[in-house]
């Protein structure tokens, strides 16, 4: 039975996985490293700025992550609110599953940037929980993000909600992954990888436009 719902945010809620592309590729680039697009879809997308950066560099001192990850933000936040956009339809999904479960944000962006997203949209009221990169020690395929957002719902919860009844919406190859480890039901939509590449998911869909409430319950 499904109790609860856990959204990733870049590639789920927002079209804003080209803009964290454009971003870390600058910053990247300014350190004399090269970040194409097809590496990045393939090897960084879902991991958070400390795991993308820790991925292509080597050697960082704690001081030099968080100036990199910093330098990030200052690059994204302009984009994101220039050019940002939602996905057809996930508004109303939101509101729409907002208004029968208690809703929960789990993504490695930071903090400020899925507040962005979720006011660009006017649906952060619908969230009881947003879980960001600040808020892990390990981003995901580890699934401690599904963990904390789980925890926290279940602290408003009347009665225990138990992961196999805690829905995931990913978008991601890790994100998919981390949703199984946690033991959730995980559903994909195929904003950045194709159907067959997202077959680990208990579901696929290529959209949240229009998705019935009711067709998650068999998952």
């Amino acid at each position: 039975m499904l109790r609860a719902i856990i959204f990733d945010c870049d590639g789920v809620i927002a079209d804003t996985e080209p803009l964290h592309f454009a971003a870390l590729q600058r910053v990247l680039a300014e350190e004399g490293f090269t970040l194409t697009e097809e590496a990045y879809y393939s090897r960084y997308l879902a991991f958070d700025d400390r795991g993308c950066f820790q991925k292509a560099l080597s050697n960082l001192t704690p001081e030099k992550l968080a100036e990199l990850i910093d330098r990030k933000a200052s690059y994204i936040e302009p984009a994101m609110r220039t050019h940002l956009r939602l996905f057809p339809g996930v508004a109303d999904f939101i509101r729409r599953a907002a208004g029968k479960y208690p809703l929960a944000v789990a993504s490695g962006a930071l903090k400020r940037e899925i507040e962005l997203v979720l006011d660009f949209g006017g649906v952060r009221d619908c969230f009881l929980a947003i879980v960001s990169a600040e808020d892990v020690t390990r981003g995901k395929p580890d699934p401690e993000a599904f963990l904390k957002a789980h925890e926290i719902i279940n602290a408003h919860a009347a009665a225990r909600i138990s992961p196999q009844e805690c829905l995931v919406i990913e978008d991601s190859l890790h994100g998919v992954e981390a949703a199984r480890i946690a033991g959730m039901p995980v559903l994909a939509v195929t904003n950045s990888y194709p159907k067959d590449q997202l077959s680990k998911a208990d579901m696929v869909v290529e959209s949240l436009d229009g998705l019935s409430l009711d067709s998650l319950q068999a998952l």
